[in-house]
């Protein structure tokens, strides 16, 4: 069965690089898993890049929400088997999203939550005031430490600043708490692109949103081929 069965929507533009982060880390990740055999191979994958405003500020406005929605239903009417959405903030309000929609949104903050699961150290949660505020990745039996409001503002003005194309310093944080041997979720899709390539002990969350985008799609091929056995297998035996 070829992968383009599979028709993944992804909601990105928030901010477009992390988006064509994951859209590239996604095929790397196929072809290295010996996925792919051929180019027919890859699954279908349709990008709606909103231009929606970041979302690292305290609060989020119903008309800021409103784009996401829109988003959300636009790739809903092109058929998709489910939605990925390429921003960490966004999925504080993952359940509200999921009834606008009829296809399943992956839930990424369930994705973090599975690579902590045997996290015994410290954690510091590494994103916007919002994201970090309303505890989107705080779960029971874990010891946090948290941003003060100086490096939370700090956070804000920095993707705000790499949405413009510059290149903000945020390591001199990092270190603070790595000195404490906190391991750092990158909480905050261009952050993750950011200090990627530093030596810090970090859960990428674009890298997490991709391993579940590539294990959601094998678990579709997987229902497609049942289902279709099971058609099969009442066509050539009726049921009486």
């Amino acid at each position: 069965m070829s992968g383009s069965t599979i028709r993944i929507g992804v909601l990105g533009g928030i901010g477009p690089e992390a988006t064509g982060e994951f859209y590239n880390k996604l095929i790397k990740c196929l072809q290295d898993r010996g996925i792919i055999k051929r180019n027919s191979d890859f699954p279908q994958i349709i990008i709606n890049s909103i231009p929606a405003p970041e979302l690292v500020f305290d609060k989020i406005s119903e008309s800021d929400l409103r784009q996401y929605i829109d988003g959300l239903k636009l790739l809903d009417k092109s058929g998709v088997d489910f939605i990925v959405m390429v921003c960490n903030t966004i999925h504080l309000y993952y359940d509200r999203l999921q009834k606008e929609i009829t296809a399943p949104i992956l839930d990424l903050r369930k994705e973090v939550k599975r690579f902590l699961v045997n996290e015994k150290g410290k954690v510091l949660v590494f994103g916007a005031p919002f994201t970090v505020k309303n505890k989107l990745y705080e779960f029971d039996d874990l010891e946090y430490i948290r941003l003060d409001k100086k490096e939370l503002d700090r956070v804000s003005k920095a993707i705000l600043d790499f949405n413009r194309g510059r290149k903000p310093r945020l390591m001199d944080v990092c270190r603070k708490y790595q000195k404490k041997g906190a391991r750092i979720i990158l909480a905050c899709t261009e952050l993750a692109i950011m200090l990627e390539n530093e030596k810090i002990p970090n859960i990428n969350t674009v890298d997490v949103l991709v391993d579940a985008t590539v294990i959601v799609k094998q678990v579709k091929i997987l229902d497609m081929i049942f289902t279709c056995l099971h058609i099969a297998h009442r066509c050539i035996i009726p049921d009486y």
